[in-house]
C-alpha cells in the first residue's frame, strides 16, 4: 500500500478497532501467480484472525499449511467536495482502510469450530442478542462437516486514515461530519436503485460480462 506519511497509522488499536466495527475482510492467496479472493467476516482475538469458510471454495485449498495470505478491511469512505471547506481546495476521496499479512492454517477440531460458530454469532449480534446461536442446533450440527475454520497469525499491520488530516482544524471537522453525513444516507439511495421497489436485485447484463 503507497500511503504518504501524513495518512498512515500505525496504532494496532486503531487497525483493531477497524476490523471489529467492519469485520468483513477479503481474504486473498495467490497460486501459480493468480490471485484467488473470498469475502468472508472475520473476527479478531489475541493478535489472531478467526474465519470459516465453505469447504467448496477453491480458496479453502490454500487456507492452510502456514500459507501466505493477504487480508483487507474497509472502514467508510466518500467523496469530499471542495464546497465543504472553508478553505480553497481540490476535490478528494476520503477513506479507511487496513492491510494485513499473515500465515494461515486450518484448525481440524469440529468442537472448536462449532464454539467458534457459536462466539462469532454472539460477537456479530452484539449489542442487542436478539439471536443467539445455540450448541443444539441442528441445523448447525448439519453442516459442520461442509465448513473449515482457520486462524491467521497477524505478521504485518498497514493502515491508512485519510481523512484530511492535512488541512486546517474547521476544514478537518467539515471532513469529518461530510463522511458521517454521505455514508448515513448513500446506503438507502443504493439500496432503492439496486433492489427496486420489488425487493429483487436486478443484475445488469452487459456484453463483456458474457465472455468467459
Amino acid at each position: 500500500m503507497y500511503p504518504p506519511k501524513k495518512h498512515q497509522d500505525d496504532n494496532c488499536n486503531h487497525m483493531i478497532e477497524v476490523i471489529k466495527t467492519y469485520p468483513l475482510a477479503t481474504v486473498i492467496s495467490v497460486k501459480d501467480n493468480q490471485p484467488l479472493i473470498t469475502h468472508l467476516p472475520l473476527i479478531y482475538e489475541d493478535q489472531k484472525l478467526i474465519g470459516h469458510i465453505d469447504i467448496y471454495n477453491p480458496q479453502a485449498k490454500l487456507i492452510k499449511d502456514n500459507s501466505d495470505v493477504t487480508i483487507l478491511f474497509s472502514g467508510p469512505e466518500c467523496y469530499i467536495s471542495p464546497s465543504i471547506y472553508s478553505t480553497t481546495q481540490l476535490p478528494t476521496w476520503n477513506y479507511i482502510k487496513v492491510h494485513l499479512k499473515g500465515k494461515v492454517k486450518v484448525i481440524e477440531s469440529k468442537a472448536a469450530l462449532k464454539q467458534s460458530l457459536i462466539t462469532m454469532t454472539e460477537f456479530l449480534e452484539a449489542p442487542d442478542h436478539k439471536y443467539v446461536l445455540e450448541s443444539d442446533n441442528p441445523r448447525l450440527d448439519k453442516n459442520l462437516d461442509y465448513i473449515e475454520m482457520f486462524e491467521i497469525e497477524i505478521t504485518d499491520w498497514e493502515g491508512k486514515f485519510k481523512l484530511s488530516q492535512d488541512k486546517k482544524p474547521k476544514d478537518i471537522e467539515a471532513a469529518r461530519n461530510e463522511l458521517v453525513r454521505v455514508n448515513q444516507e448513500s446506503i438507502r439511495k443504493f439500496l432503492d436503485k439496486v433492489f427496486k421497489t420489488t425487493g429483487n436485485f436486478i443484475p445488469t447484463i452487459t456484453t463483456n460480462s458474457l465472455k468467459p
